[in-house]
Protein backbone atom coordinates (compact mmCIF):
# COMPACT_ATOMS: atom_id res chain seq x y z
CA UNK A 1 0.00 0.00 0.00
CA UNK A 2 1.36 3.54 -1.15
CA UNK A 3 0.57 7.23 -0.43
CA UNK A 4 -0.40 7.39 -4.28
CA UNK A 5 -2.64 5.19 -4.30
CA UNK A 6 -4.10 6.46 -1.35
CA UNK A 7 -4.19 9.85 -3.19
CA UNK A 8 -5.56 7.37 -6.75
CA UNK A 9 -9.04 6.76 -4.12
CA UNK A 10 -9.47 9.88 -3.04
CA UNK A 11 -9.26 11.38 -6.34
CA UNK A 12 -11.61 8.40 -7.83
CA UNK A 13 -14.06 9.43 -5.16
CA UNK A 14 -14.10 12.97 -5.45
CA UNK A 15 -14.41 12.80 -8.95
CA UNK A 16 -16.40 9.74 -9.81
CA UNK A 17 -14.54 8.88 -13.61
CA UNK A 18 -11.23 7.42 -14.22
CA UNK A 19 -11.12 9.71 -16.55
CA UNK A 20 -11.13 13.03 -14.71
CA UNK A 21 -9.13 11.85 -11.63
CA UNK A 22 -6.37 10.72 -13.97
CA UNK A 23 -6.41 13.77 -15.64
CA UNK A 24 -5.98 15.55 -12.14
CA UNK A 25 -3.01 13.48 -10.45
CA UNK A 26 -1.67 14.01 -13.79
CA UNK A 27 -1.18 10.39 -14.77
CA UNK A 28 -2.82 8.50 -17.44
CA UNK A 29 -6.39 5.85 -16.75
CA UNK A 30 -4.45 2.61 -17.26
CA UNK A 31 -1.95 3.68 -14.33
CA UNK A 32 -4.43 4.78 -12.41
CA UNK A 33 -7.07 1.97 -12.89
CA UNK A 34 -3.97 -0.48 -12.39
CA UNK A 35 -2.90 1.16 -9.17
CA UNK A 36 -6.27 1.30 -8.01
CA UNK A 37 -6.80 -2.59 -8.89
CA UNK A 38 -3.65 -3.18 -7.17
CA UNK A 39 -4.70 -1.87 -3.78
CA UNK A 40 -8.04 -3.48 -3.83
CA UNK A 41 -6.42 -7.24 -4.33
CA UNK A 42 -4.06 -6.03 -1.20
CA UNK A 43 -7.17 -5.28 0.91
CA UNK A 44 -8.99 -8.26 -0.48
CA UNK A 45 -12.29 -6.24 -1.21
CA UNK A 46 -13.80 -4.13 -4.40
CA UNK A 47 -13.63 -0.31 -3.35
CA UNK A 48 -15.42 0.93 -6.27
CA UNK A 49 -18.74 -0.65 -8.54
CA UNK A 50 -17.29 0.01 -12.01
CA UNK A 51 -20.84 -1.11 -13.12
CA UNK A 52 -22.20 2.00 -12.46
CA UNK A 53 -21.95 5.53 -14.18
CA UNK A 54 -20.51 7.69 -12.04
CA UNK A 55 -18.46 5.20 -10.82
CA UNK A 56 -19.27 4.91 -6.98
CA UNK A 57 -17.55 3.65 -3.91
CA UNK A 58 -18.92 0.46 -2.91
CA UNK A 59 -20.02 0.53 1.16
CA UNK A 60 -16.53 0.07 2.81
CA UNK A 61 -15.53 2.22 -0.03
CA UNK A 62 -16.44 4.54 1.93
CA UNK A 63 -15.26 3.75 5.09
CA UNK A 64 -11.23 2.70 3.19
CA UNK A 65 -11.41 6.32 1.24
CA UNK A 66 -12.17 8.31 4.25
CA UNK A 67 -9.47 6.47 6.40
CA UNK A 68 -6.87 7.34 3.60
CA UNK A 69 -7.94 11.35 3.54
CA UNK A 70 -6.87 11.03 7.18
CA UNK A 71 -3.76 9.32 6.63
CA UNK A 72 -2.86 11.58 3.56
CA UNK A 73 -3.59 14.72 5.78
CA UNK A 74 -1.55 13.25 8.34
CA UNK A 75 1.63 12.40 5.78
CA UNK A 76 1.19 15.91 4.40
CA UNK A 77 1.78 17.45 7.74
CA UNK A 78 5.35 15.74 7.79
CA UNK A 79 6.23 18.82 4.78
CA UNK A 80 4.86 21.95 7.07
CA UNK A 81 7.37 20.44 9.84
CA UNK A 82 10.32 20.41 7.57
CA UNK A 83 9.46 23.72 5.74
CA UNK A 84 8.18 25.44 9.81
CA UNK A 85 11.92 24.35 10.57
CA UNK A 86 13.87 25.77 7.66
CA UNK A 87 11.50 28.41 8.41
CA UNK A 88 10.39 28.17 4.55
CA UNK A 89 7.16 29.65 3.24
CA UNK A 90 6.90 26.81 0.33
CA UNK A 91 4.39 25.19 -1.62
CA UNK A 92 0.94 25.15 -3.53
CA UNK A 93 -1.61 27.08 -1.97
CA UNK A 94 -5.32 26.45 -3.64
CA UNK A 95 -7.66 29.30 -3.04
CA UNK A 96 -11.09 29.61 -4.01
CA UNK A 97 -12.54 33.33 -4.11
CA UNK A 98 -16.51 34.45 -4.49
CA UNK A 99 -16.48 36.12 -8.03
CA UNK A 100 -17.57 39.07 -6.45
CA UNK A 101 -14.82 39.69 -4.37
CA UNK A 102 -11.86 38.08 -6.84
CA UNK A 103 -11.39 41.01 -9.19
CA UNK A 104 -11.03 44.07 -6.83
CA UNK A 105 -9.10 42.38 -4.01
CA UNK A 106 -6.45 39.37 -6.05
CA UNK A 107 -4.84 41.34 -8.35
CA UNK A 108 -3.04 43.55 -6.07
CA UNK A 109 -2.59 40.32 -3.79
CA UNK A 110 -0.92 37.95 -6.40
CA UNK A 111 1.66 40.38 -7.21
CA UNK A 112 2.44 41.25 -3.76
CA UNK A 113 2.58 38.24 -2.38
CA UNK A 114 4.68 36.31 -5.26
CA UNK A 115 7.56 38.94 -4.96
CA UNK A 116 7.48 38.11 -1.17
CA UNK A 117 7.18 34.30 -1.42
CA UNK A 118 8.69 33.28 -4.59
CA UNK A 119 8.58 29.48 -3.37
CA UNK A 120 4.93 29.55 -3.43
CA UNK A 121 2.46 28.61 -6.18
CA UNK A 122 -0.66 29.92 -6.37
CA UNK A 123 -3.70 28.30 -7.76
CA UNK A 124 -6.73 30.30 -7.46
CA UNK A 125 -10.28 29.44 -8.79
CA UNK A 126 -13.64 31.64 -8.34
CA UNK A 127 -16.78 29.66 -7.52
CA UNK A 128 -19.61 30.90 -5.56
CA UNK A 129 -19.76 29.90 -1.63
CA UNK A 130 -21.57 26.71 -2.28
CA UNK A 131 -18.73 25.45 -4.54
CA UNK A 132 -15.94 26.60 -2.55
CA UNK A 133 -17.55 25.13 0.80
CA UNK A 134 -17.82 21.60 -1.44
CA UNK A 135 -14.53 21.82 -2.31
CA UNK A 136 -13.05 22.66 1.16
CA UNK A 137 -14.83 19.66 2.30
CA UNK A 138 -13.26 17.42 -0.05
CA UNK A 139 -9.58 18.60 -0.03
CA UNK A 140 -9.63 20.07 -3.18
CA UNK A 141 -9.20 23.62 -2.06
CA UNK A 142 -6.93 25.01 1.20
CA UNK A 143 -8.69 27.79 2.00
CA UNK A 144 -11.43 29.99 0.70
CA UNK A 145 -12.39 33.82 0.76
CA UNK A 146 -15.66 34.21 1.72
CA UNK A 147 -18.14 36.01 2.70
CA UNK A 148 -19.72 34.64 6.53
CA UNK A 149 -20.84 33.97 8.39
CA UNK A 150 -21.55 30.21 6.84
CA UNK A 151 -22.86 28.47 10.49
CA UNK A 152 -20.96 24.96 8.93
CA UNK A 153 -19.27 23.58 12.19
CA UNK A 154 -16.85 21.70 10.02
CA UNK A 155 -15.57 25.10 8.49
CA UNK A 156 -12.98 27.41 10.68
CA UNK A 157 -13.96 31.22 9.67
CA UNK A 158 -11.27 33.86 10.51
CA UNK A 159 -12.67 37.19 9.79
CA UNK A 160 -10.46 39.31 7.40
CA UNK A 161 -12.27 42.70 7.07
CA UNK A 162 -15.97 44.04 7.03
CA UNK A 163 -16.59 45.74 3.31
CA UNK A 164 -19.82 47.74 3.57
CA UNK A 165 -22.28 48.27 0.83
CA UNK A 166 -22.72 51.44 -1.14
CA UNK A 167 -25.69 52.55 -3.64
CA UNK A 168 -24.90 53.24 -6.92
CA UNK A 169 -27.49 55.45 -8.71
CA UNK A 170 -28.55 56.29 -12.26
CA UNK A 171 -28.80 60.12 -13.16
CA UNK A 172 -32.81 59.70 -13.03
CA UNK A 173 -33.15 58.17 -9.66
CA UNK A 174 -35.14 60.14 -7.28
CA UNK A 175 -32.56 59.30 -4.51
CA UNK A 176 -30.09 61.47 -5.75
CA UNK A 177 -31.04 64.50 -3.63
CA UNK A 178 -30.09 62.44 -0.20
CA UNK A 179 -26.70 62.65 0.68
CA UNK A 180 -27.16 59.52 3.03
CA UNK A 181 -29.73 56.93 2.30
CA UNK A 182 -31.41 54.05 4.68
CA UNK A 183 -32.66 50.70 3.90
CA UNK A 184 -36.28 51.87 3.42
CA UNK A 185 -35.05 54.51 1.08
CA UNK A 186 -34.39 51.43 -1.64
CA UNK A 187 -37.36 50.09 -4.38
CA UNK A 188 -36.45 46.64 -4.92
CA UNK A 189 -38.54 46.84 -8.22
CA UNK A 190 -35.99 49.54 -9.19
CA UNK A 191 -32.74 47.59 -8.05
CA UNK A 192 -30.68 45.55 -10.14
CA UNK A 193 -29.49 42.23 -8.96
CA UNK A 194 -27.12 39.54 -9.12
CA UNK A 195 -28.17 36.11 -10.69
CA UNK A 196 -29.73 33.96 -7.61
CA UNK A 197 -26.81 31.47 -6.26
CA UNK A 198 -24.89 34.73 -5.06
CA UNK A 199 -24.48 35.06 -1.11
CA UNK A 200 -24.45 39.16 -2.23
CA UNK A 201 -27.53 38.96 -3.51
CA UNK A 202 -29.19 37.62 -0.92
CA UNK A 203 -27.19 40.12 1.63
CA UNK A 204 -28.51 42.71 -0.38
CA UNK A 205 -32.22 41.41 -0.89
CA UNK A 206 -31.97 41.25 3.02
CA UNK A 207 -31.40 44.85 2.88
CA UNK A 208 -34.71 45.97 1.10
CA UNK A 209 -36.99 43.42 1.54
CA UNK A 210 -39.05 45.71 3.08
CA UNK A 211 -39.81 47.90 0.62
CA UNK A 212 -40.94 45.86 -2.14
CA UNK A 213 -43.77 46.29 -4.80
CA UNK A 214 -46.33 44.57 -6.59
CA UNK A 215 -44.92 46.71 -10.03
CA UNK A 216 -43.29 43.98 -12.27
CA UNK A 217 -40.70 45.20 -14.60
CA UNK A 218 -40.63 45.23 -18.57
CA UNK A 219 -38.01 43.00 -18.84
CA UNK A 220 -35.31 40.58 -16.24
CA UNK A 221 -31.66 40.61 -17.15
CA UNK A 222 -29.50 37.77 -15.42
CA UNK A 223 -26.29 38.90 -14.61
CA UNK A 224 -23.09 37.27 -12.33
CA UNK A 225 -20.96 40.19 -12.40
CA UNK A 226 -20.77 43.26 -10.63
CA UNK A 227 -19.46 44.97 -13.63
CA UNK A 228 -22.40 44.86 -15.69
CA UNK A 229 -25.02 46.33 -12.99
CA UNK A 230 -22.93 49.20 -12.98
CA UNK A 231 -23.35 49.17 -16.56
CA UNK A 232 -26.68 48.62 -16.17
CA UNK A 233 -27.37 51.48 -14.22
CA UNK A 234 -25.55 53.90 -16.32
CA UNK A 235 -27.25 53.22 -19.45
CA UNK A 236 -30.48 52.36 -17.92
CA UNK A 237 -33.07 53.57 -14.55
CA UNK A 238 -32.43 52.34 -11.29
CA UNK A 239 -30.33 51.25 -8.72
CA UNK A 240 -27.68 48.64 -7.50
CA UNK A 241 -25.46 48.59 -4.65
CA UNK A 242 -22.41 47.96 -5.12
CA UNK A 243 -19.07 46.33 -2.23
CA UNK A 244 -16.96 48.97 -1.39
CA UNK A 245 -13.89 47.85 -2.93
CA UNK A 246 -15.69 48.05 -6.14
CA UNK A 247 -15.71 51.66 -6.54
CA UNK A 248 -12.07 51.87 -5.97
CA UNK A 249 -11.13 52.92 -9.77
CA UNK A 250 -14.49 55.08 -9.99
CA UNK A 251 -13.95 57.96 -12.00
CA UNK A 252 -15.12 61.95 -10.27
CA UNK A 253 -18.11 61.12 -12.07
CA UNK A 254 -19.00 57.95 -10.96
CA UNK A 255 -18.85 58.62 -7.00
CA UNK A 256 -20.96 61.87 -7.73
CA UNK A 257 -23.38 58.92 -8.02
CA UNK A 258 -22.70 56.87 -5.27
CA UNK A 259 -24.22 57.09 -1.85
CA UNK A 260 -23.31 55.49 1.52
CA UNK A 261 -26.09 54.47 3.70
CA UNK A 262 -26.69 55.55 7.49
CA UNK A 263 -25.05 54.28 10.41
CA UNK A 264 -25.20 50.98 11.00
CA UNK A 265 -24.26 50.66 7.43
CA UNK A 266 -24.97 47.54 5.56
CA UNK A 267 -21.91 45.15 5.42
CA UNK A 268 -20.78 41.80 4.37
CA UNK A 269 -17.78 40.18 6.75
CA UNK A 270 -14.86 39.03 4.33
CA UNK A 271 -13.30 36.29 5.89
CA UNK A 272 -10.68 32.94 5.25
CA UNK A 273 -12.33 29.85 5.58
CA UNK A 274 -10.94 26.74 6.01
CA UNK A 275 -11.57 22.86 6.82
CA UNK A 276 -11.78 22.34 10.64
CA UNK A 277 -8.24 20.24 10.03
CA UNK A 278 -6.79 22.38 7.87
CA UNK A 279 -3.13 22.24 6.44
CA UNK A 280 -0.36 24.85 5.21
CA UNK A 281 -0.94 26.79 8.31
CA UNK A 282 1.91 29.04 7.39
CA UNK A 283 0.82 30.01 3.36
CA UNK A 284 -2.37 30.62 4.96
CA UNK A 285 -1.38 33.12 7.63
CA UNK A 286 1.07 34.90 4.61
CA UNK A 287 -2.24 34.77 2.52
CA UNK A 288 -4.36 36.50 5.45
CA UNK A 289 -1.29 39.12 6.25
CA UNK A 290 -0.82 40.12 2.59
CA UNK A 291 -4.70 40.55 2.36
CA UNK A 292 -4.67 43.12 5.68
CA UNK A 293 -2.03 45.02 4.17
CA UNK A 294 -3.63 45.69 0.56
CA UNK A 295 -6.86 46.64 2.18
CA UNK A 296 -7.85 49.94 3.77
CA UNK A 297 -7.42 50.21 6.95
CA UNK A 298 -11.08 51.59 8.10
CA UNK A 299 -12.45 47.91 6.74
CA UNK A 300 -10.35 46.31 9.49
CA UNK A 301 -13.33 47.81 12.20
CA UNK A 302 -17.01 46.54 12.30
CA UNK A 303 -17.95 49.42 14.55
CA UNK A 304 -21.08 50.96 13.03
CA UNK A 305 -21.49 48.90 11.00
CA UNK A 306 -24.44 45.75 10.34
CA UNK A 307 -22.83 42.44 9.50
CA UNK A 308 -25.65 40.53 6.86
CA UNK A 309 -26.79 37.38 6.76
CA UNK A 310 -25.41 35.62 3.39
CA UNK A 311 -29.03 33.19 3.35
CA UNK A 312 -32.41 34.53 2.36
Amino acid sequence: MTLVQLEYIVALDTYRSFGIAADKCFVTQPTMSMQVQKLEEELGTKLFDRSKQPITPTDIGIEVVEQARTILKESYKLKELINNQRNVVSGELRIGIIPTMAPYLMPQIISAFMKKYPEVQLVIWEYMTDKIVSELKNGLLDCGILSTPLEDKSLQESPLFYESFVAYLSKSSPLTHKKNLQASDINLDDLWLLNEGHCMRNQILNICKRKKTNESRAFEYNTDSVETLKRMVEMNKGITLLPELSISDFSVKQLDRIRYFKSPQPTREISIVTHRNFLKRRLIMALEKEILEAIPKRMRNKNKKEILEISA
